[in-house]
Parts: structure tokens; C-alpha cells; sequence
């Protein structure tokens, strides 16, 4: 498909060399990226632009009439200026070239005359009080010493004002587009939409539609192209997805039936606490799929402590009572070992499965993980190949090629959002044969609807809401960091904590050492150096309510064995206090931990502070989290900080960080490669995605691979070559 769609056809076949190279700058290579470039504003160069609306200091594009055009002769230095007032008809604004020639000047003041309306591109600056622009790009309305016939038609249209770079001006983006879009035909770019649901939900046609947003006369030409190519969007999406599920369905998977009496039957048998209506409910879910000979596809998505480990470890074994194998994917070593270590734990005897001592129905857990010895790393290999593990952990050192299993049956993915499709359905080709492994991803960051539908639009959806009974809660308050005596508190609360028995963790954006490779940057967070774990630890050292108590460090450039002995000390309580980087933002479960402190609570997401808090209060005493903040309190960022410390729901705190980041970031963590969104917006599009993704059931119902959708095909490719080439490949 790639050889012979012409949107694919590369930049360089149709337009000059230096525009190539320029427009390169902004990642744009074929005819498709360019004319998917949509513009980021329009101007309308019949009316005039009302300068009390401009703020200072922005590059702006205004529309104005000329009122004077003045030469004057530098006093300070050669060359003479020209000096413009400009004026919407209300304001005038002052605009000034600097020559060092006359003859140019002359030039520039005959093209400026009085009653001339022009488009300017510039700064907007401040001189004397009174708004001005030096040195601005201009151009000349109705009038084109050159081409007028040109200017004319320019001037019928809305000017457009694209995304650009320094090298790469909307000028000649505009000019680009132009030469690449007018020669192209429909059956160059045919409707992406099939007639009959173009029609039904009013469309444009595609190539209309990108006609209307370059070159449109009308800002309702404007709104009707957006709306289609957001429907567009959605649409391409939401049949991407529609595939995957569907060519899941399609393949086999062994079915994975619950067993009476087994591994499963005696953990459930020996929990020392009852399961919370959601656990049972879910776990419900999951057995039923997991008993279907086409493999699963679930999302588990819950609240930080809502016990969807529990769940995922009953699954697993269900899978091992059936003969099978669980892989257990995790983002980080600290995380792989901390899930490795509790399952051990939870299962007790039941892990110990061939040991002296191990329980009947026991299996094994492996850890697998890049930083493992050569030996450890060889046994763990070994248990997987032979089925000794039933249950084998890992960071992406699982996605090797070395690494087998004697019978791969359910692949559990945690934090999700830290993975994307491919890394997932890489481990997921690890099965026996033809037959995929049944797939559990599970998140504790909850998704909004849209967004869900949008990013796990292959997924079955699965929600906890509720809290296993006794936790205590948490509480939270922010705490300003210009207040050293506010600070100093929070360092004696630390303390009494720790003289209780329990233990508290103070997190840092940055090591900070030489190599400051693990930061933490949050939008609108301090340009301030942020507090170092290596600094505040030397610090705490020397404040006397940490006299005579240990305190430990963990980050992400420890090795394994330094890692996993500052857990094993800060759990036994011999270094109650941990000062850390984000490694312990998920999946780290200390019930004797009670106090989460962030330093610079303004350089983290909303996500990230919701996950770190819920390391607290997972025991029967309540927790307490301090998030310290240069952050003014009247401030974006400070209000976005007030908003976190009030709300302690998940779900809510999920719409604020979709506003906070908007869907770009969530998509492009979970999608691979570049998003295809440019113009969708799943925080207000809700009723098209949702349209979309009803018609795109629908085609793909009847045509799963778009035998009869040649366009619709050719869409799907162009999203993203190598992600179309991994799906047919899968």
C-alpha cells in the first residue's frame, strides 16, 4: 500500500529542495504530513483587528490601515527608519523599519502609503506606553506590485496562520501547501468516510474538507472541515481498535477453566481478610474470560489501594491450576521486585511448589529483570523454559528474544500506561503455537471514558472503586516552601511518626548527582533548581530531629542489590525514613508507612502526586501527605495543587490531569509512535468518539480487513507505517 498511495509520495517530488529541508524542521516529510499541518489561526484580512485584544510580548498577526508612513534619519547610528502608525479605527499603533539603505525604504514607504490596509507579522512590544512592532513581516491587502491578480484571490480568503519554526515560516508553509494541495484530486484522496456515514452525520468529503481548512473564505468553511477531520480522526482510530479486537477474537487461546481444588482454591481458602464486592465482582469477570478458548483482553483499572494485585494473583492462578503460565510485566526493577517479593509472601508455602516444605498444589515466582547476575539470571531463564515458575516477574528484560515458557497463558501487565501496544503484544507472542496468551493491563491511574475509549478502545473495561476495609485514609496539605519554619515542622512530624513505629518517605524530582538523567518536570512547575535526594538526604542528616536515626536513599541509578536492601531496611524499620526519587510511585506496599513528603510538589503531574500519595495509609493508621511548593498560591500551578490536596478520588483527579495535559500526552504514552490526533479533543468530543466508534464497529463487522474500504485502508497506514506493519505482522 505504501508504494502506491500518493499521500505518502515525499515532499522533495513536488516542491524545491531548500522548502524541503526547511519544512523538515517540523517533522515534515510527504504530502500527507503537509497537508495534515492544519493551521492554528485564522485571520480575516477584510476586518480590521482590534488591538486591545493583543497581549504583549506575543508574536502576533494583526490587520490594520496604514494612517501615516514617515522617513527619518537615525540620530545614533546610519541608516534612516520608517517610521508607520497603523490603526484599527479605534487605537493606532506605532511600527518602525530600520534600513541601512534608502532605496529599500523608499521602496517599503511607497508600498505603505495612508489608506493602505496591510497584514502584520511581529512582536508586539511597548514603547513609551503606546504598542509597536519593529521590524515586522508584512503584507500588502488588494495589492500586489508584482502578481494582482494574485493578491486578489489572496485577499478572498482567510489568511491562515500555521504552526512554524525559524526556518520553516507560515508563509511558506502556506505557499507549500498550496502547490501540494490544488493539483490533487479526489481520486488522489478519496473519502476516508464510507458515503453512508459521511451522510448520516453531515461530512465533508476529505479532500473538501482539507480545501476548507487551507483555504477557506469563511470561518463556518473553517468549523465544517474541522468537524469532519475530527470525525476523521476519531473514526481511523476507533477502526485501528475495532481490528485489534476483532482479530483477537479471531485467534485461539487456550481455554484456562477454574478448578475446584488447586493452587487457586487453597489461596483463597487461607486469605486471613474477606474480598471487597468489587474484588469478587471483577475477579468474576476475569474467570469467565479466562475460561473462553479467545484470548481475554482487559483493562483493570482502580483506585491507588483498591487491591487489584489481589485480583490479578487470583487469575494467575487459575491460569496455573489449568497448566498454564502467568508473565507479570512491570515498568520498573523496584516495582518487579516489590510484586515478586509480595506474591511470594501472599502465597507462602503455595510458592514453594518441588521445595522441602512446599505446599501440594505450590508453584514458583521468578524475578526476572535487566540487572539480575549472570546465575540468577540463568535460574530464572531455566524455571520459566520448564513451567518450574508458574508465575515469572519482570521489567522489559521479559521482552527478550532469550525468554520462553514451557506454557505462556495469561500475560498481566501493571501501570499500563507506562507500556505501549507493541511491548505488550511482544510478550503476548511468547504462546504456545498459534494461540495467544489471554492479556490483563491494569492501571491505578483511572481514565476518563473518553479517553479510555480512545487508548483501550481493544480492551474490556474492569473498575474498583472500593477501598478494602481498614484503611484509615489519607489527608493532605500543602505546605509553602518559603516558610522555614512551616518546613521545620514537617521534619518533627517525621520524627513523632517514626518514635511511633512507622515509617516515611520524602520524595525528590531529582537525584543530583552529575548525571541528572532522573528528573521530574511537571507543565508549569518552578524554573527553580528543585530539591536533590543526594542534598536533602546530607541535610536531614544534620537537622537534629534526625539525630540519631538512619536514614535511607533510593533511586533509579542504585543497582538491584543496593535497591532492594534500602527497602528491606526501610520495611524492618532499621532506616524508617526514605528519601527517593519516583521509583516507589507505584506498586511499593509498606502498611507501617504513614508520611509521604513531596519537595516540589509543582514539578510532578496530577497522576504522579495521586500514585506517590498512595503509598500512605495503607495500614490501619491514617496517612498524611505534604506537598512542599514554591508554587504561588494564586498561581495556575498553585491552584492546580490546592485542587489535588482536596480531592482524594481517583476518577476526579483523572479529569483534572486530562485537562492539566490534554490528551496528547495520555495518547501518545499508550499509542505507539506519533499520535494521529491533531485536531481531536477527547476532552470535549465525547459524542463523536463514541459515534466513531459505533460506525467503525459496524464496517468492521462486515469487512474485518477492509477489503471494500481501499481509503479507510490507506488511512489506517498512514497513521503510523511501522505500527500498520506490526498489526499485520501480529
Amino acid at each position: 500500500m505504501a508504494e502506491t498511495d500518493p499521500l505518502l509520495a515525499p515532499l522533495k517530488s513536488v516542491l524545491d529542495p531548500a522548502t524541503v529541508r526547511k519544512l523538515a524542521t517540523l517533522d515534515l516529510h510527504t504530502i500527507d504530513d503537509l497537508i495534515r499541518h492544519y493551521p492554528r489561526n485564522y485571520i480575516d484580512v477584510r476586518q480590521l483587528t482590534d488591538l486591545a485584544l493583543l497581549p504583549l510580548g506575543d508574536q502576533v498577526s494583526v490587520v490594520l490601515d496604514v494612517v501615516s508612513a514617515q522617513v527619518r534619519q537615525n540620530r545614533s547610528r546610519a541608516g534612516a527608519r520608517l517610521e508607520v502608525t497603523a490603526s484599527d479605527g479605534h487605537r493606532t499603533i506605532a511600527i518602525v523599519f530600520f534600513f541601512q539603505r534608502r532605496g529599500p525604504l523608499r521602496w517599503h514607504e511607497a508600498a505603505l502609503q495612508p489608506g493602505t490596509r496591510a497584514l502584520f507579522t511581529g512582536k508586539l512590544g511597548d514603547h513609551g506606553g503606546r504598542p509597536q512592532l519593529l521590524q515586522p513581516k508584512y503584507e500588502v491587502i488588494g495589492q500586489d506590485l508584482v502578481d494582482e491578480a494574485a493578491a486578489e484571490e489572496r485577499a478572498s480568503y482567510l489568511q491562515v496562520v500555521y504552526p512554524a519554526s525559524a526556518k520553516a515560516k507560515t508563509e511558506l508553509i502556506a505557499q507549500a501547501v498550496k502547490t501540494v494541495l490544488d493539483p490533487l484530486t479526489v481520486a488522489e484522496v478519496p473519502n476516508v468516510i464510507p458515503d453512508a456515514i459521511r451522510l448520516e452525520h453531515r461530512l465533508q468529503g476529505s479532500l473538501e474538507a482539507l480545501r476548507n481548512v487551507h483555504r477557506p473564505t469563511e470561518m463556518e468553511d473553517v468549523k465544517e472541515a474541522q468537524r469532519t477531520l475530527r470525525w476523521e480522526e476519531a473514526f481511523v482510530l476507533q477502526t485501528t481498535l475495532a481490528q485489534r479486537r476483532v482479530e483477537a477474537q479471531t485467534r485461539p487461546a487456550v481455554a484456562r477453566p477454574r478448578a475446584r481444588e488447586g493452587i487457586r482454591a487453597d489461596f483463597e481458602a487461607a486469605l486471613p481478610f474477606e474480598l471487597t464486592p468489587g474484588q469478587v465482582q471483577v475477579g468474576n469477570e476475569i474467570s469467565a474470560d479466562l475460561e473462553r478458548d479467545h484470548p481475554m483482553q482487559r483493562l483493570l483499572q482502580g483506585e491507588v489501594g483498591s487491591g487489584k494485585t489481589i485480583v490479578a494473583l487470583r487469575a494467575m492462578l487459575q491460569t496455573i491450576d489449568a497448566g498454564g503460565q502467568a508473565a507479570l510485566l512491570a515498568p520498573t526493577e523496584v516495582l518487579a521486585a516489590q510484586h515478586a517479593k509480595s506474591l511470594r509472601t501472599m502465597l507462602g508455602p503455595l510458592a514453594e511448589g518441588g521445595m522441602l516444605g512446599g505446599a501440594a498444589h505450590g508453584t514458583q515466582v521468578a524475578l526476572l529483570t535487566g540487572s539480575l547476575p549472570t546465575a540468577a539470571r540463568r535460574e530464572a531463564l531455566l524455571q520459566a523454559a520448564s513451567g518450574e515458575a508458574g508465575i515469572v516477574v519482570g521489567t522489559h528484560a521479559l521482552l527478550s528474544e532469550n525468554v520462553t515458557f514451557a506454557d505462556l497463558g495469561l500475560v498481566v501487565v501493571d501501570e499500563q500506561h507506562r507500556f505501549g501496544v507493541e511491548q505488550r503484544d511482544k510478550l503476548r507472542a511468547k504462546g504456545m503455537g498459534d494461540s495467544i496468551p489471554h492479556l490483563l493491563v491494569m492501571t491505578a491511574t483511572p481514565i476518563p471514558r473518553t479517553v479510555a475509549m480512545t487508548v483501550f478502545g481493544d480492551l474490556e473495561i474492569s473498575t474498583l472503586r472500593q477501598l478494602p476495609r481498614g484503611r484509615a485514609g489519607i489527608e493532605s496539605f500543602l505546605v509553602p516552601a518559603s516558610k522555614p519554619h512551616w518546613v521545620d515542622r514537617i521534619w518533627q512530624r517525621v520524627r513523632e511518626e517514626v518514635d511511633a513505629g512507622r515509617r516515611a518517605y520524602i520524595v525528590c524530582s531529582r537525584i543530583g548527582d552529575a548525571d541528572e538523567a532522573e528528573v521530574t518536570t511537571a507543565p508549569g512547575s518552578s524554573a527553580a533548581d528543585p530539591v536533590s535526594v543526594l542534598d536533602l538526604e546530607q541535610q536531614l542528616r544534620e537537622h537534629q530531629a534526625f539525630a540519631d536515626i538512619e536514614i535511607g536513599v533510593l533511586h533509579g541509578r542504585l543497582t538491584s542489590e543496593e535497591k532492594d536492601r534500602a527497602m528491606e531496611r526501610f520495611v524492618a524499620g532499621q532506616a524508617p525514613v526514605l528519601v527517593s526519587t519516583t521509583v516507589i510511585e507505584v506498586g511499593v506496599d509498606v502498611p507501617a508507612a504513614t508520611v509521604m513528603v513531596i519537595m516540589d510538589a509543582d514539578r510532578f503531574g496530577v497522576s504522579q502526586l495521586h500514585q506517590l500519595r498512595g503509598r500512605v495509609g495503607r495500614g490501619s493508621q491514617p496517612g498524611l501527605c505534604l506537598l512542599v511548593t514554591t508554587a504561588d498560591p494564586n498561581s495556575e500551578t498553585g491552584q492546580r495543587l490546592e485542587k489535588i490536596a482536596a480531592l482524594h478520588d481517583g476518577f476526579e483527579l483523572a479529569q483534572l490531569d486530562l485537562e492539566v495535559r490534554r490528551e496528547g500526552d495520555i495518547l501518545g504514552t499508550a499509542q505507539s509512535g506519533r499520535t494521529s490526533l491533531r485536531l481531536l479533543r477527547a476532552t470535549v468530543d465525547i459524542e463523536m468518539i463514541a459515534a466513531a466508534r459505533t460506525a467503525a464497529n459496524l464496517v468492521i463487522s462486515t469487512d474485518p480487513h477492509l477489503d471494500d474500504h481501499a481509503a479507510l485502508a490507506a488511512a489506517l497506514h498512514r497513521i503510523d507505517p511501522e505500527r500498520a506493519e506490526f498489526l499485520e505482522r501480529a
